[in-house]
């Protein structure tokens, strides 16, 4: 009995590390993904308000030579 309980001690063991690697390469996969997609977002914006500013500036510019 005492060598059974050794066995299934080791297996349990065993099973718990498979697990713990299956979590942390889940957990791993859902960081990068939300890097990635936080990174695109922040992208996307930058470049918007970079397209407005321009857009305003050249308005800006023809509103007061046309003052002139």
């Amino acid at each position: 009995m005492n060598n059974l309980m050794k066995i299934i001690l080791c297996f349990v063991a065993l099973s718990m590390l498979a697990s713990c690697a299956g979590i942390k390469e889940t957990g791993r996969t859902i960081g990068h993904t939300t890097r990635d997609v936080t990174k695109k977002i922040g992208h996307t914006s930058r470049d918007a308000v970079k397209a407005i500013g321009k857009e305003t500036k050249e308005v800006v510019k023809d509103i007061k030579d046309n003052e002139d």
